[in-house]
């Protein structure tokens, strides 16, 4: 199901909770709303649909790829770079890495850990900080 979009600043520095399979339909409505914002955005967290679980979900044509519970454990590559955000107006200078490594969980809950680098990682990583409760 397509929800709003969450632009309340204050509920955004909410920091998410662990995701169960029980939360199996945020999953579904975050790929649904990515989809539907699909010419303005390239990744979703959960919180921007008003729910607390860390949950994200990433574009990179021709795949949303959803990630449940994502941890970063590695990282490399620090750079600056500009963002914007669905949820704010305008960008912002941020921080990301080129590289990381990363567990999670994908969308039926088995355990993944990937490397990622360029775009993806820093989608990766705007999400993740997103469940942090941290906006850029």
């Amino acid at each position: 199901m397509i929800k709003l979009i969450n632009k309340n600043l204050e509920s955004l520095h909410i920091i998410s909770t662990l995701a169960t399979k029980e939360d199996q339909q945020i999953v579904v409505n975050l790929e649904d709303t990515l989809n539907a914002y699909k010419e303005e955005c390239i990744g979703m967290a959960a919180n921007m649909i008003g729910e607390y679980k860390r949950i994200i979900v990433c574009q990179l044509e021709p795949f949303a790829v959803s990630m449940v519970n994502p941890e970063i454990l590695k990282k490399s590559g620090a750079y600056e770079t500009e963002e914007g955000c669905l949820s704010l107006i305008g960008k912002r200078t941020t921080k990301r890495y080129k590289d990381i490594t990363l567990k999670y969980l994908d969308r039926n809950f088995q355990e993944q850990k990937q490397n990622f680098s360029g775009l993806f990682a820093q989608i990766i990583q705007h999400e993740i900080d997103h469940c942090d409760g941290i906006i850029i």
